[in-house]
C-alpha cells in the first residue's frame, strides 16, 4: 500500500473514530456536563445532520478549490474541532463542536476518495476505495474501543485530546505524502456542479447506496436487543460480537474491492443477493448462540463487501463533479441509517417481534438488488448500441 493511501487510510481513520466513539463516553459526558442521557444521546443526531447537511453544502462551495489545500483545511477544522470538544467547559459549545466537526466530514471523505481514485491504476478504482473504506472498519473495529478505553480511565475529554492528536498526524502526513490534485472543475460555481444531479444514473446510483444499506443497518441499529433478548448471549459479550461484526466488514470490504474491479454491477447484485440470503439465515438460527455467531461475522462481511463497488459506480457516474457526488452519497447513507433506526423500531412496535427485524432487513436489501438490477440493465441498454457500431464498423473494415 503506497504512503499516500496510508495517510488518507490514517486520517478517515481519526476523523470517523470521532463519530463512533462518542456512543461509549456518552455516560460520563453526561455525568460530567450534568445533562441527562438523552440531551447527550443528541450529540449522535447533531452529527448525523452536521453529515447529512454539511456534506453537500460543503463540497459545492468548496468544489472550485484544489484538493490538496481543501483537505489540510478539512483537516484543521477537524483537529479544532475535536481539541474544542475536549476543552468545552458547557454542554452547548460542546454540541456546536460536534457540528462544526460533522459539517467538513462527509466533505473530507469525498475528496479523500476522489484523490485516491484518480490516482489509482486503471481497473483499480473500486480496491483502491476499499482501503480508504479500512479506515472506517478499523475505527469501528479498533478506535471506538480503544477511545472508550481511553475515556474510562482518564476521561472523556482525554479521548477528544486523542483523536485531535491522531487527526493531526495525518495532516502532517498529508502535506508530506499526498499529491497536489487539482479541482475537477476549477472555476465552476455551485450551481454548475448541482446539474450533475440531473443525470439519471447518477440519481439512481444514491438511490441505490440508501435503499440497499438500509437492510443491514435496520439490523445493525437494533443488534444489542437482538443478540441479548433474542439469542440469549450476556450483554457483556456484546463488544466481542461488535468486534467479529467488524472484522467481518473488513474483510468484506477488500473481497467486494476486488470483486467489483473486475465486474462492477455482476459483483453489486451478487453480493446483496448474499446479504439478503445471510439475514434470512439470521433469522432461522436466531435461537443458536453459535451460529448466531458466526452470521455476525459473515453479515459484516456481506454488507461491507457492496461499499467499495457502490462508491465507485457513483464517481462513474458523476465525472463532472464526482466529490460532491459522493459527498450526497454519504449523506444518502446517513438518512438511511436515520430511517433504519426509524423503520425497525415500528415494526418492533407493530407486534410482529423483535425477530421480524431479520426479515424486514432482508425484504428491503431485495428492494436494492431490484434497484440495482434496474441500473445494470440501463448501463447494458446503453451501451447496445455502441456495441453494434463498433461491430459494423469491424465488419466495413475487414470487408
Amino acid at each position: 500500500m503506497s504512503l499516500k493511501l496510508m495517510t488518507l487510510m490514517l486520517c478517515v481513520f481519526g476523523i470517523t473514530t470521532g463519530e463512533f466513539v462518542i456512543a461509549g463516553i456518552l455516560p460520563d459526558i453526561a455525568h460530567d456536563l450534568v445533562v441527562s442521557i438523552p440531551a447527550a444521546g443528541l450529540l449522535v443526531t447533531a452529527y448525523a445532520i452536521g453529515m447529512i447537511v454539511g456534506g453537500p453544502v460543503m463540497t459545492a462551495l468548496t468544489a472550485r478549490f484544489a484538493r490538496k489545500p481543501l483537505i489540510v483545511a478539512l483537516l484543521v477544522i477537524v483537529v479544532v474541532g475535536n481539541l474544542a470538544s475536549g476543552l468545552a467547559p458547557v454542554y452547548p459549545v460542546l454540541f456546536v463542536a460536534r457540528i462544526v466537526t460533522a459539517l467538513v466530514t462527509a466533505t473530507f471523505f469525498a475528496n479523500a476518495i476522489v484523490i485516491a481514485a484518480s490516482t489509482a491504476p486503471e481497473g483499480k478504482q473500486a480496491s483502491t476505495v476499499s482501503k480508504l473504506v479500512f479506515g472506517m472498519n478499523l475505527s469501528m473495529m479498533l478506535g471506538a474501543p480503544l477511545g472508550t478505553f481511553i475515556g474510562n480511565n482518564f476521561g472523556w475529554r482525554a479521548t477528544f485530546y486523542a483523536i485531535s492528536a491522531v487527526c493531526l498526524l495525518g495532516l502532517l502526513l498529508v502535506l508530506r505524502f499526498v499529491p497536489d490534485v487539482g479541482s475537477s472543475t476549477p472555476g465552476t460555481s455551485a450551481v454548475a456542479e448541482l446539474r450533475v444531479f440531473g443525470n439519471p444514473s447518477l440519481q439512481l446510483a444514491i438511490v441505490i447506496t440508501a435503499v440497499a444499506n438500509m437492510g443491514l443497518l435496520i439490523v445493525f441499529t437494533y443488534f444489542a436487543p437482538l443478540l441479548t433478548d433474542l439469542t440469549g448471549f450476556a450483554a457483556g459479550t456484546v463488544p466481542v460480537l461488535l468486534l467479529l461484526y467488524g472484522v467481518g466488514a473488513a474483510v468484506g470490504n477488500f473481497v467486494g474491492g476486488w470483486l467489483s474491479d473486475r465486474a462492477l454491477m455482476p459483483s453489486q447484485v451478487g453480493l446483496l443477493g448474499l446479504l439478503a440470503l445471510g439475514l434470512v439465515a439470521m433469522w432461522a438460527v436466531s435461537g443458536n448462540i453459535v451460529l448466531t455467531a458466526v452470521m455476525v461475522f459473515l453479515i459484516g462481511a456481506m454488507g461491507f463487501s457492496v461499499i467499495p463497488g457502490m462508491q465507485t459506480r457513483v464517481l462513474n457516474t458523476a465525472s463532472a463533479a464526482p466529490t460532491l457526488a459522493i459527498a450526497v452519497n454519504a449523506s444518502a447513507y446517513q438518512l438511511a441509517a436515520a430511517l433504519a433506526g426509524w423503520l425497525g423500531g415500528r415494526v418492533i412496535d407493530s407486534g410482529l417481534g423483535l425477530k421480524s427485524v431479520y426479515l424486514t432487513s432482508a425484504a428491503v436489501t431485495v428492494l436494492g438488488i431490484l434497484l440495482s438490477c434496474y441500473a445494470w440493465l440501463r448501463d447494458r441498454t446503453a451501451a447496445r448500441p455502441g456495441a453494434r457500431e463498433e461491430a459494423a464498423g469491424a465488419g466495413a473494415s475487414s470487408a
